[in-house]
């Protein structure tokens, strides 16, 4: 009798069991962190701005001297950014001042300048201004030890930028995950190759690496390994070699005459951790381990191997990197644009296109065709419906679960 599939949360748990702890940090310099996580809390080293600034073009004056307008005040000087006025504000007396600029000592507000009429170095003031107006005081955006970034987080255009107005020129990020992909079985040949009668052109392998690459791993390419143990047991010692984190092989990890990959993985010495899944697609996926190197195997079915990436590759790669949401539902509400049948034991994941909204919730239609084997309609579809073990049959309209590709 064979033994019970392994629920999807299950494996993905699994999986993810092996990856506690992040990956070994490294410094890089900050052009190099887009896209990198934090490898630990980062904390300014200065304050911003360091001293009161002026947030508007036009004079540093006293709020008292404007309290009654119009006003008129002799101005003594100039503080622009970077060269700031040395000197004091006393009464009745105003800074030429513009945007960024100290604010001069004695100064405790901004006249601005369309509210300003200047001649023969004096300025009226046609307005009234409270205390601290257009002032920006020092340590507004942040002050010198402030722990503004922590570790874990993901560095967009946004953080680079604070890093460096926090005075950091490189940052410590959690090494990038190296994912070697391994395509295999005969009928294999690369893009730009004659295949014969009986071959394919590998395509899986391009999905995968995008997906890795996406989830923040650098990937090692292993090219594809014919249907004998020699080829592959070579290109697994190579994964080994080149200290792969994570080892995906694509195809050959059923139980067929010619599916080698299992066997060519436990010679090698993988403890194998699970095999087959209660999906569709992607039921003969496999989980192992060979010393520090974490084993997926992947069905050989295009839209197959593209699901599992999507599920478990990619928040493997992600949990290596230290993101917190790793193990966070990918999915999101929808209501289904078209009926679907019942479902049996297995969680399916039926390629769907989205088209509008329906109360402001995505509409989601399952394409007619769901075939392991077309590239095609995985192309043509936004993302996947999700549907439970033993779900009931549903109505168009009835409310789904639907995961973003």
């Amino acid at each position: 009798m064979a033994s019970p599939l392994l629920p999807v949360e299950d494996a993905l748990a699994r999986i993810l069991e092996t990856a506690t702890q992040p990956l070994e940090p490294e410094t890089v310099a900050l052009p190099d962190a887009l896209g990198r996580r934090l490898a630990a809390d980062l904390a300014a080293r200065r304050t911003q701005p360091p001293c009161a600034v002026s947030a508007m073009d036009g004079y540093a004056v006293r709020a008292g001297d404007i309290a009654q307008v119009p006003a008129r005040l002799r101005v003594i000087g100039e503080s622009a950014a970077g060269r700031g006025f040395e000197g004091a504000v006393q009464a009745g007396e105003a800074v030429r001042i513009f945007t960024g600029a100290p604010v001069p000592e004695g100064a405790d507000c901004i006249l601005i300048q369309e509210d300003a009429r200047a001649a023969d170095g004096f300025v009226e003031a046609l307005a009234s201004e409270p205390v601290g107006r257009y002032v920006r005081r020092a340590g507004l955006d942040f002050a010198a030890g402030d722990v503004l970034l922590e570790a874990g987080r993901l560095l967009g255009p946004a953080e680079l930028a604070l890093a460096a107005a926090m005075n950091h020129p490189a940052l410590s990020v959690v090494r990038r995950p190296r994912v070697a992909i391994l395509a295999t079985g005969d009928e294999l040949v690369p893009p730009g190759a004659e295949p014969g009668r009986d071959q394919i052109v590998a395509s899986n392998n391009f999905a995968v690496g995008a997906y890795a690459r996406l989830a923040g791993a650098d990937v090692i390419d292993l090219g594809i390994a014919g249907d004998d143990f020699p080829a592959l047991e070579a290109a697994i010692r190579r994964a080994r070699d080149l200290r792969a984190d994570v080892l995906v092989t694509l195809g050959g990890a059923s139980v067929g005459d010619h599916d080698l990959v299992q066997t060519a993985l436990t010679r090698e010495g993988m403890e194998l951790g699970f095999w087959r899944i209660a999906m569709r697609p992607g039921k003969p996926f496999m989980h192992g381990r060979i010393g520090d190197m974490r084993i997926l195997g992947l069905p050989g079915n295009p839209v197959s191997a593209i699901v599992c990436a999507v599920l478990f590759l990619a928040p493997l790669v992600r949990a290596l990197t230290g993101d917190r949401d790793a193990v966070a539902d990918p999915s999101r509400p929808a209501v289904l644009g078209a009926d679907v049948p019942a479902n049996d034991q297995r969680q399916d994941y039926l390629r769907a296109r989205l088209a509008g909204e329906r109360d402001g919730t995505p509409v989601a239609t399952a394409f007619t065709r769901q075939d392991s084997s077309m590239l095609g309609v995985l192309a043509a579809a936004q993302g996947l419906i999700v549907r439970p073990p033993h779900a009931p049959a549903a109505k168009a309209g009835d409310p789904c679960r639907f995961i973003q590709l």
